[in-house]
């Protein structure tokens, strides 16, 4: 047993670097799941929204939970039904276009923010026309998670 070396780290949210969500207006600190701070199969971030800021509906292809820490927001389905959630409210989003929410911040917003794998091509987000049901993805998007490359082997 004395071979056994401990694996735990403790990741103080003053030490994490702030980078950009997926939309303006949010950023998220990741706590777990990335590159500076890896793990097997989960990423965590603390996401933080400014007032106002209206996150279009989209899904992901891997389940998200989310609980607020503060603020508020309207989260939306892929029917429009509205739900006003705060602090100690969750939601969880399983995967797929089912599963598709859309964020229209209040006073402004702060989440802890659980995706069920550290896979760029997995964690992407689809935007959803909630008309047609149709989902797309921008480019920038792909890019940003690292989900393609577009080197040429030519």
């Amino acid at each position: 047993m004395d071979n056994i070396k401990p694996t735990m780290r403790i990741v103080s949210q003053s030490k994490v670097k702030v980078t950009p969500g997926a939309v303006e207006g949010q950023t998220v600190r990741p706590l777990v799941g990335s590159a500076e701070f890896p793990s097997e199969r989960i990423r965590v971030g603390l996401a933080t929204f400014d007032a106002e800021v209206h996150e279009h509906l989209h899904w992901h292809p891997i389940e998200v939970f989310y609980y607020v820490l503060s603020g508020t927001a309207i989260v939306r389905d892929l029917d429009g039904k509205e739900t006003l959630v705060g602090p100690g409210d969750s939601i969880y989003a399983p995967a797929g276009l089912a599963g598709s929410h859309e964020w229209q911040v209040k006073e402004g917003l702060q989440l802890l923010s659980i995706r069920a794998t550290t896979d760029g091509h997995r964690r992407m987000q689809f935007t959803v026309d909630r008309a047609t049901k149709r989902s797309y993805i921008d480019m920038h998007e792909i890019n940003r998670m690292d989900a393609v490359s577009f080197d040429s082997h030519y």
